[in-house]
């Protein structure tokens, strides 16, 4: 078993309860070290030792785990079927390579099968890997795999809450609460920026919970607030060229005039009513979206200079902190209006949240979808499968072709539907504006 990308609360009591499902069964449990890095590099002349590219995981030593915060086996981003970008990639030798070495490693542990844990890329892995072994010889013996789905981000498609999520949006919920009776004692407002790359669920979560005045994700930004411009590379000065096209790659942005204008708005209204605070959770994943003249506005020289748009275009969320630009345009807006500017404090919030220690709810789910791993392999004998659960934590089992965008050999990815009763639950709980 291996873990694979950011790390999520609740992560050891996955881990725990399939290595205690498996061990107490007879069924020796290797837990792979660091993701798929140590996979990669091995060769017959340097083979992958104990304690070092896993360890064995045996029930004896599981207790007090699944409650424990971080990774019992670590994590990492390696991947193992980056090149691989459609199925008739999978006929190119040099872009399985990879994958092949991926396998001969674990066959060389005698590895009859693998779990994998992590977010859309490491499902969007497991799956490459699976239609990998599906064009081995028949001689050769096949390692079944099947997945369980992780990310604080709840982005997935297959599982209604991954585990995790919870836990987070409780820790983000207390900040947010904290920081409004910060904001009702000082007479200020908060910005808080929330990670959850393009998807909405921790900053809707986090705002709920935390009884914030407004939340705007993503998915929130009407038609008229789109725009296009062409894609510059920062590092370079130089228009990206599309690679299909060879023509300069034109990118969507978002009006981030219009997205301060609405934050202006609940502002005012909050104001009738005799409140000047409070706060306001936006999404990370519009900063991705921002134009390039504000993504200079919100970050420094150097950090700038250093964003790199990715093959779409799209720069990287985690690095743009774009609160600060918010509210400076947010006072603009008012000072529009004739009012006052107001004392409004930036913050973001992210990485503290994903090693914080379990709820009881994430640490059931974590050991639910564990087990759920151990009886998907042993007791059903399913190969290509993700673990999931409904209902009352009924295990479920979607096949990787249910959940993987085939043509692009991509995991679908789940955003929060404008108008969802959770969408619109937040929208009941805000300030009217007329």
């Amino acid at each position: 078993m291996l873990f694979s990308g950011g790390p999520a609360p609740a992560a050891n009591a996955v881990i725990g309860s399939a290595a205690i499902a498996f061990s107490q069964n007879g069924i020796e449990v290797l837990g792979i070290r660091h993701g798929y890095s140590h996979l990669m590099k091995y060769t017959p002349e340097e083979p992958l030792r104990d304690g070092h590219a896993y360890r064995v995981l045996r029930r004896s030593e599981m207790e007090t785990v699944r409650s424990s915060a971080g990774i019992i086996i670590g994590t990492a981003r390696a991947n193992p079927g980056k090149l691989l970008k459609s199925e008739d990639d999978l006929t190119d030798e040099n872009k399985t390579a990879p994958l092949k070495t991926v396998y001969d490693a674990l066959r060389s542990l005698q590895v009859d099968a693998l779990i994998s844990i992590g977010g859309d890329d490491t499902l969007t892995t497991a799956a490459k890997f699976k239609l990998f072994q599906d064009r081995l010889p028949k001689d050769q013996p096949r390692i079944a795999i099947v997945h369980l789905p992780k990310t604080i981000d709840n982005d997935y498609q297959g599982i209604d809450f991954t585990f995790g999520y919870f836990t987070a949006v409780e820790m983000l919920a207390t900040q947010v609460r904290n920081l409004l009776a910060d904001a009702r004692a000082t007479g200020a407002y908060y910005l808080v920026q929330v990670m959850g790359r393009k998807a909405g669920w921790l900053a809707y979560g986090a705002a709920i919970a935390g009884e914030a005045a407004l939340v705007i994700s993503l998915e929130d930004i009407p038609a008229q607030w789109w725009k296009k411009e062409v894609t510059v590379n920062p590092k370079t000065g130089k228009e990206v060229i599309d690679e299909n096209t060879g023509k300069p790659q034109i990118r969507d942005v978002i009006d981030v005039r219009a997205l301060a204008e609405r934050i202006a708005d609940t502002i005012l209204a909050r104001k009738k009513e005799g409140k000047a605070y409070g706060v306001v959770v936006l999404a990370e994943g519009m900063g991705e979206y921002f134009p390039l003249e504000e993504l200079h506005k919100c970050v420094s020289e150097d950090e700038f200079a250093a964003l790199e748009p990715d093959s779409f275009g799209h720069f990287p969320v985690s690095q743009i902190k774009f609160t600060g630009r918010v509210a400076r345009l947010v006072n603009q807006a008012l000072a529009d209006r004739g009012e006052k500017p107001l004392k409004i404090n930036a913050l973001q919030f992210g990485y503290e949240v994903r090693c914080h220690h379990p709820t009881a709810f994430d640490i059931i789910l974590g050991s639910q979808l564990g087990v759920g791993a151990y009886r998907a392999l042993a007791e059903k004998g399913l190969n290509g499968v993700m673990v999931s659960v409904g209902g009352d934590l009924n295990l479920l089992y979607p096949k990787f072709e249910e959940l993987i965008d085939m043509a692009k050999l991509r995991a679908k990815e789940r955003l929060v539907a404008p108008e969802c009763d959770f969408h619109q639950l937040a929208r009941y709980l805000e300030y009217p504006i007329s």
